[in-house]
């Protein structure tokens, strides 16, 4: 099936041959579907906070500060912004004139709002000769476009999003979602020297770009904010890297007879978390953020949530302590009311275990890495959902689904994910050191049965594409997964450059 020269390009990936192969039949049998125990809501499966436990929780994390725990704040930063331009590529491309649909009527209608809006008009000065008002007068709105998303203007088409100028800030300048990033770190992950960590992953081409507005930001943000910045980037390892297959599962090859590599997905990345050393880590993706003026419901959350982690695994690992002495009967039999009410984790076979049997059950459930994942209610926007879904040793627990990983041909299973009252806004904070405080292998708890096959077009053929479970989704099944509902204020995704338009990005 491979060739000498196949061999040859995957080992410069770092990939071995036997990683091939079971890429393949993985294509050949495809994922099960995941078989879910219910939909979780708010008092079975999602925690609901008052303000006074919010309170308590803020003020849990700040003496946790304080008290030296280690932290970073981790951003996937890595995808180009093309998705977000698409319907404006798609009007560069029609052959059209003149903005007709409500999509390009309402950027141009509202073109002097974005905040991006003086550089763009640089740009067409630079370009055209022209200013933007000039442009439109003129019936040249694709030129406006063209200098919005061509490289020859603002390149918004190809940079990824952290470096397009998202929000006004004080004082007449823009920022960034990177520069977001950076001041929401120092309002929530600073540490007892307030010194804030940051990880970016990158993509090798945008590197440059990235260390660019670092160096001309960061001394100025650290004399705001009274903090030191360390920042880190990584990009996402070739090795992570999947073979893609044409419709009969056989090895797809390009015009030159090379095998065909995709980027698996944003699980693809629990390779770059393993190697961060903190012991809490912030996991927000790179478009959801906000003008500072908007802030304020963020950053209590994020510290309440971080709050909420600490109190559990203080929790877990004063449990795991008791089973290290010796546990009584009466003490097993609280731990595993803590398994499964504060951690949602069910098992009806603990009924009939051993004491022996279950407390190598309790240990197994407790020595894991921990998050807790904060859940909006559903108001149509997209993401995936919290579910209380089965493992592979007969429990169920909390877990993170999007809507391909569950059965269409399963009536019930469709009529939950309908019935679905929050969805995930990727909003977490991790613990991944255990409770003698070494570091998790990560890798040791991903779900492998959980990726994804989906069809993809390359040079007009159809191919096969497979994406490695998500890294909130199955990369994170084995974990300890504590749901709290955040308002909905807490999430701000720009998904499209009209989203930039909503009141909370003006």
């Amino acid at each position: 099936m491979l060739t000498s020269t196949d061999l040859q390009q995957i080992e410069k990936k770092g990939i071995s041959a036997s990683e091939i192969e079971s890429q393949v039949e993985r294509f050949k049998k495809g994922f099960p579907r995941l078989r879910i125990h219910a939909v979780a809501t708010v008092g079975d499966g999602i925690m609901r906070l008052n303000d006074k436990e919010i309170n308590r929780y803020v003020k849990l994390w700040r003496e946790s500060q304080q008290q030296g725990v280690t932290i970073e704040k981790f951003v996937p930063a890595s995808g180009a912004a093309s998705r977000m331009f698409k319907n404006m590529f798609a009007f560069a491309n029609s052959g059209r004139t003149s903005p007709e649909s409500d999509f390009e009527k309402q950027y141009f209608d509202n073109i002097g709002h974005f905040a991006f809006y003086p550089a763009l008009n640089k740009a067409c000065e630079k370009c055209y000769n022209a200013s933007i008002a000039e442009l439109i007068s003129n019936g040249r709105h694709v030129d406006v476009v063209k200098a919005m998303l061509e490289p020859e203007g603002l390149n918004y088409g190809f940079l990824p999003k952290a470096l397009l100028k998202f929000h006004k800030a004080a004082g007449g300048g823009v920022h960034t979602p990177l520069e977001e990033h950076l001041e929401e770190g120092a309002q929530y992950a600073c540490d007892s020297h307030r010194i804030v960590n940051l990880h970016f992953t990158v993509s090798a081409e945008h590197r440059n770009e990235f260390e660019k507005l670092l160096k001309s930001r960061l001394p100025i943000m650290e004399m705001v904010w009274g903090v030191k910045y360390k920042v880190t980037m990584s990009e996402q390892k070739p090795s992570t890297d999947t073979v893609a297959v044409n419709i009969d599962d056989t090895l797809y090859r390009t015009e030159n007879g090379d095998l065909l590599f995709r980027p698996a997905g944003h699980g693809a990345l629990i390779e770059n978390l393993n190697e961060r050393d903190a012991q809490v880590v912030f996991i927000k993706n790179i478009d959801n953020v906000v003008p500072m003026r908007l802030r304020n419901s963020t950053i209590r959350y994020k510290k309440a949530l971080a709050g909420y982690l600490i109190d559990v695994q203080h929790k877990i690992a004063q449990n795991l302590k008791v089973l290290d002495k010796g546990a009584s009967k009466d003490e097993l039999l609280r731990m595993l009311g803590f398994v499964e009410n504060r951690l949602c984790t069910h098992n009806e076979a603990t009924a009939s275990m051993t004491d022996e049997q279950l407390a190598e059950y309790l240990r197994n459930k407790l020595n894991r890495p921990i998050r807790v994942c904060g859940m909006v209610l559903n108001e149509g926007e997209p993401g995936g959902g919290p579910y209380l879904a089965y493992n592979s040793d007969g429990s169920y627990s909390p877990q993170i689904l999007e809507a391909a990983q569950i059965d269409e041909n399963d009536p019930a299973a469709v009529e939950m994910m309908k019935s679905g009252t929050h969805f995930n806004p990727v909003d977490l904070v991790c613990y991944l050191r255990d409770y003698k405080g070494n570091k998790f292998d990560l890798k040791k708890y991903v779900d492998a049965e959980t990726g994804l096959i989906s069809i993809k077009s390359t040079a007009g053929v159809e191919i096969k594409a497979l994406e490695r479970p998500g890294l909130w989704n199955g990369s994170m099944s084995d974990w300890n997964t504590v749901f709290v509902e955040v308002p909905i204020s807490t999430f701000n995704p720009v998904k499209t450059v009209n989203d930039l338009l909503r009141p909370q990005h003006q």
